[in-house]
């Protein structure tokens, strides 16, 4: 079901921060930062070459970013995404094998611009799983 690995998410503190580090010290091609209202977030991506790195800020106080930051206070990984080429059968397939979609199951459209889900982190290991379909 799951195709290639597209980025793996990052929640930071300080968004300008954490994309000097990237820029200036790991030498990486650095994004301009994107707005995602409807997620609670800002983003920047980087260009790995073969994937992508996001760093996650809050955007407002009921950013579901606001609580992850409050456990861990310098950041950390906050999920990885896979490409689904269906994301409604992907979703359905995961629902019927007892996977748990978070929020109403719906699909949201992400920062590329492609529908996205979530999946619950309990039932991945401890991983927040999001899902693009491409």
């Amino acid at each position: 079901m799951i195709g290639r690995l597209n980025h793996i998410a990052i929640a930071v503190p300080s968004l300008a921060a954490a994309s000097a580090k990237y820029r200036d010290l790991l030498g990486a091609r650095v994004g301009q930062p994107q707005a995602l209202p409807e997620h609670g977030v800002t983003v920047v991506f980087i260009d790995t070459g073969n994937t992508k790195v996001e760093l996650l800020e809050p955007l407002g106080e009921d950013s579901p970013i606001v609580a992850f930051l409050a456990k861990n206070p310098t950041g950390g990984m906050h999920h990885i995404c896979f490409e689904v080429p269906d994301i409604a059968a992907a979703a359905q397939t995961l629902t019927a094998g007892g996977a748990r979609v978070l929020g109403d199951g719906t699909p949201k459209i992400g920062a590329h611009g492609r529908p996205v889900l979530f999946l619950h982190p309990k039932d991945f290991d401890g991983t927040l799983i999001e899902l693009e379909e491409v």
